[in-house]
């Protein structure tokens, strides 16, 4: 079986740095998948807080997470640092996808890759709703084919 290789470092616009914790770590030594959700949950938050688009008390819309998947290409361990790179490979009337990539510092090379997608939904009839102009265009500029 074939599978396409991760994206490198270059097709991430925005970047976090997260601290591992030596509870991150598993029974086999290394970071638990589930950690990386964690990683990647607290990033696109992160950006969006940072873009001015998401105020977690009171904003409309909110986002809710309707579809994950990740690949896995090393092992990272506590207590390695990690970058998480941000981009965005699709927008639609409500919904956004993310891409994200864990890297190891000093490297071209994710040990992870992440698709993530958000609908956006009214806070009170968490129904889809459409994308605000605004958001859009925010969005847009962490677009990367």
């Amino acid at each position: 079986m074939t599978r396409d290789a991760l994206r490198p470092r270059a097709d991430y616009l925005w970047w976090q740095t997260i601290t591992t914790r030596w509870s991150d770590n598993d029974a086999y030594g290394h970071v638990n998948n589930a950690i990386y959700y964690h990683w990647f949950d607290t990033t696109v938050n992160n950006w969006l807080i940072s873009a001015g688009l998401l105020d977690v008390a009171n904003g409309d819309p909110i986002g809710l997470v309707v579809d994950t998947q990740c690949r896995y290409t090393r092992s990272i361990t506590y207590p390695e640092p990690v970058e998480i790179g941000l981009s965005v490979s699709r927008i639609g009337s409500s919904s956004v996808t993310y891409r994200l990539g864990a890297f190891v510092p000093g490297t071209d090379n994710a040990a992870a890759e992440a698709f993530f997608t958000h609908v956006y939904v009214g806070r009170d009839s968490r129904r889809p709703k459409e994308l605000p102009s605004a958001w859009r265009k925010r969005m847009e500029s962490l677009s990367c084919p």
